[in-house]
């Protein structure tokens, strides 16, 4: 159950923080210009996440929950950093 919530969580915290990253880069038309681009890098976001989840969890979480958990959380931040700094600033945008 811990792969799926925690994957969508991470795909959601993503997509809103490359959001956020493009707004205040002028990226795009409007913010509907860029909901398909979105969209789709947050499902992909949000796969990676589940996988790393799934992963961990069901591997670490064996022998402790707690432990699996928070190397959950720490992973999928990686993840979203990892996310963010790659697509930040696409096609020659600059702040």
């Amino acid at each position: 159950m811990a792969a799926p919530v925690g994957g969508l969580a991470t795909g959601v915290l993503g997509t809103v923080l490359l959001a956020a990253a493009w707004r205040a880069c002028d990226v795009g038309v409007n913010g509907a210009a860029n909901g398909l681009a979105l969209a789709f890098y947050g499902a992909v976001l949000a796969a990676v996440a589940a996988l790393w989840w799934g992963v961990l969890v069901g591997w670490v979480g064996r022998w402790s929950l707690p432990v699996s958990l928070i190397g959950g959380t720490f992973g999928a931040a990686g993840i979203v950093g990892i996310f963010v700094a790659l697509l930040d600033a696409p096609h020659g945008y600059s702040c």
